[in-house]
């Protein structure tokens, strides 16, 4: 088992592939990227779609992988074999809590509404001073145009200021997320 890095990144991603196969590669290359940079994967611990795409690619590439699913949901969606780490805990508030203690950067791919959740809750977080840790929104081929349109629409209503978009980074392309993960995540950071 390879040891425990000390950098770690969260990706939250869809339980499911999507229509699209350039999801299903997109996501491997994340895993393989991810792996092949000594951090960590934290993820949502699922066999399918994406995340399991994700997390599958990663240990192929003797990567170090975290999962955190609860109990409930290990019936309808199997955990992955292979893991290092699995915690099973009760709640989706629980998984998300944990998974945010665990990684040192969020990455969002495309997903569904779990993962609308979990980037919502995490910049929420990053707003109110809850972490301090970097997101990167990965808007590839547009997926999240009309998503980032709206938040644009609620800073012209003025429920949203330029200040909460600043702490959000948008990349349109693997090379910007890893280029934005890379100086996030850089032990030279200054």
């Amino acid at each position: 088992m390879p040891p425990r890095p000390a950098l770690r990144v969260c990706v939250f991603c869809g339980s499911r592939l999507g229509h699209h196969h350039q999801w299903a590669s997109i996501a491997a290359d994340v895993g393989q990227s991810i792996a092949n940079r000594g951090w960590g994967l934290v993820y949502g611990a699922g066999r399918w779609g994406l995340m399991g795409t994700v997390a599958q690619a990663a240990l192929e590439e003797g990567g170090y992988v975290l999962g955190v699913i609860p109990e409930y949901l290990t019936k309808i969606e199997p955990v992955l074999p292979g893991i290092h780490e699995l915690y099973i805990v009760q709640t989706m508030i629980e998984r998300k809590i944990k998974m945010m203690e665990e990684a040192q950067a969020f990455l969002v791919l495309p997903g569904g509404i779990g993962t609308l959740e979990e980037f919502f809750e995490v910049w929420t977080g990053l707003q109110t001073g809850g972490h301090h840790k970097p997101i990167v929104l990965a808007n590839l081929e547009g997926y999240y145009d009309t998503l980032l349109g709206f938040v644009k629409e609620a800073c012209s209503h003025g429920f949203l200021t330029q200040g909460h978009l600043d702490k959000l980074s948008v990349a349109s392309s693997l090379e910007q997320v890893f280029a934005m993960l890379d100086h996030s995540l850089s032990p030279n950071k200054t």
